[in-house]
């Protein structure tokens, strides 16, 4: 069966799905509210289903490939929650000491989609982790609406604190040049900003679709940052301008892309709102960002 894309669907809907994704609405109310759009033998909840991620079928890298090691790792976080846990990919063979890069999850918490982006970046010779916010709640539960309902129980400032004290410890590893890039999608995308305000030596961000940091951090950003974002995305994008102004006013190193036509999550290849060409370009930015200053 042919996958649908974000073409297929009202733009109403896919507003009425980004509430959902992001807690506005739960469950029942994005039904009753899509019971509109459903036509034709159509249900609500075959439009939730037909919007909702496919994993398996959308995998880029698989976890057994040859290439490259992975498995998951636990962290100190004193100054978070204590513990922590992530997803470790890194190529199989390195010569010398390679980049390093921080991958930071939606609000759905580590789940497989995440953990293919780190073996992407793996294959392109970087050592990626993608630690799972979730972990002190039990992990990703395996089910995204399951996810979606933990994630507002987290302690946001103990959560923020986990990603700060992850790109200290991937700064030291052994295996690692010394320098960490971040790159987060959504939510992560909005902790890619945070980091580049609290993580001084922070050597790359890139932040897709994510919202913006308080304006007068902006200031300490030292990190180079390509933001990457969706145009048909009111809900993040009305804060860019604000940013911007910040940014420039700072002196701060940044490139800025808006896609054409494009959803917020369009790099997300598990669900319909994937974009194929805004993705790809995208990907090709973010790869050659950290190959100039990461690498």
């Amino acid at each position: 069966m042919e996958r649908k894309t974000a073409h297929d669907f009202d733009q109403d809907l896919l507003v009425l799905f980004d509430a959902y994704v992001h807690g506005a609405l739960d469950r029942r109310g994005f039904l009753d509210r899509a019971a509109k759009f459903a036509v034709g033998g159509v249900t609500a909840a075959m439009l939730l289903d037909q919007l909702s991620p496919t994993f398996l079928e959308a995998q880029v890298i698989k976890p057994e490939d040859a290439r490259l090691k992975v498995g998951y790792v636990e962290y100190d976080s004193p100054n978070g929650y204590g513990k922590m846990r992530g997803y470790l990919a890194q190529p199989a063979k390195a010569a010398g000491k390679l980049p390093t890069v921080l991958v930071i999850h939606e609000n759905r918490g580590l789940n497989p989609h995440i953990e293919d982006i780190a073996r992407r970046l793996a294959v392109d010779s970087f050592v990626a982790f993608a630690p799972d916010a979730l972990f002190p709640l039990g992990g990703y539960p395996g089910n995204e609406d399951a996810a979606r309902t933990l994630f507002p129980k987290l302690d946001q400032a103990k959560t923020r604190e986990d990603f700060v004290t992850a790109a200290a410890w991937l700064k030291t590893r052994p295996d690692g040049n010394g320098k960490v890039g971040a790159v987060g999608f959504c939510y992560g995308g909005g902790v890619v900003n945070y980091l580049a305000t609290r993580v001084p030596d922070l050597a790359a961000g890139v932040a897709f679709y994510g919202s913006s940091p308080n304006t007068e951090d902006v200031p300490k950003i030292k990190a180079p940052l390509v933001i990457q974002s969706a145009e048909m995305d009111e809900r993040i994008n009305a804060s860019w301008p604000a940013f911007e102004t910040a940014l420039k006013a700072a002196n701060v190193r940044y490139e800025r892309h808006l896609y054409p036509g494009t959803q917020h999550g369009f790099n997300n290849d598990t669900t319909p709102r994937f974009d194929a060409a805004g993705a790809k370009l995208a990907w090709e930015r973010t790869i050659a960002h950290f190959n100039k200053y990461v690498r």
